[in-house]
């Protein structure tokens, strides 16, 4: 196509560099990841969060996903088409569209600086899927960032940026941050930090029941809340539920043993959204401004 690189060898050292991003090592030697599919590669392109560095389409992807293309040359961002082999060999998942950027900063500040009422805290989550999948339900839920604790999965796993569908791209993500600095720094910053755990001493469905007009000892799902979410496999370990100013349950009405990491975090997440328009539901309907 007119105006933009063409890339033909599938075999090719260009090629191999990107598909190469999979690895991450590699990854952190080049301080660069790789970002797959419409969906991902549209937003990465679009937004401010990060520093695309080139954009790979095949021929029909660069017709089918023109404003992909039109937004990463009002960006100054180099395109490049290749042929179908030589998308397939950079991605098996990027649908013939493929961007390579900059590694996100990791720095909790940018999570705290927007002042967030809302932020979820991956502590130890091994598995890219879930991980992937809590940031995009943080992010459609309205929380103000996500944070990944030591010993987390990269945050730049293909699969985990694939599983975030684009939401990498709107919220802020601090990764590699001590569960104990993440927890303090959060609280200092005015949110309540809650632990979600099965064995909670707190029911979710008891707390949006009095959420805005919670007695003391009870958390208040209203107020400014950080989530710390545990491992796949094990939970929470003693350690890291001590850091919460409260542990909180997700009651299960029916016969399954437990909820997946991810379906009970978007659950958590959504309580704490919901609860937090309470107070200013209830003062429109007490006529105030």
């Amino acid at each position: 196509m007119d105006g933009h690189d063409l890339l033909t060898n599938p075999r090719s050292d260009r090629v191999k560099a990107v598909r190469a991003l999979a690895g991450r090592s590699v990854r952190e030697r080049q301080r660069r990841f790789l970002v797959e599919g419409p969906q991902a590669v549209r937003e990465a392109v679009a937004g401010s969060r990060a520093r695309v560095r080139d954009l790979y389409l095949t021929r029909a992807g660069a017709h089918r996903y023109d404003e992909i293309v039109a937004a990463a040359a009002a960006r100054g961002i180099r395109t490049t088409i290749g042929d179908d082999e030589v998308l397939a060999a950079m991605s098996a998942d990027g649908q013939g569209v493929v961007a390579v950027a900059d590694l996100l900063d990791p720095d909790l500040g940018h999570v705290l600086e927007g002042g967030p009422r809302l932020v979820a805290v991956l502590a130890r989550v091994r598995d890219p899927g879930n991980a992937g999948t809590v940031i995009r339900a943080a992010d459609a839920a309205g929380a103000g960032g996500v944070v990944l604790t030591t010993a987390s999965v990269d945050v730049h796993n293909p699969k985990a940026v694939r599983s975030t569908a684009g939401s990498l791209f709107h919220v802020p993500v601090a990764y590699d941050v001590e569960p104990r600095a993440a927890v303090e720094r959060l609280r200092a910053a005015g949110l309540t930090v809650l632990a979600a755990d099965g064995t909670g001493e707190h029911d979710i469905d008891d707390l949006l029941d009095v959420a805005g007009r919670a007695p003391a000892g009870v958390p208040d799902l209203a107020a400014p809340t950080a989530w710390l979410f545990g491992n796949e496999a094990w939970g929470l370990p003693d350690e890291d539920r001590a850091l919460a100013d409260a542990v909180v349950r997700v009651p299960l009405h029916g016969r399954a043993e437990s909820l997946n990491l991810a379906t009970a975090a978007t659950v958590c997440l959504y309580a704490s959204a919901r609860a937090q328009r309470v107070p200013a539901q209830r003062v429109r309907a007490d006529g105030g401004a």
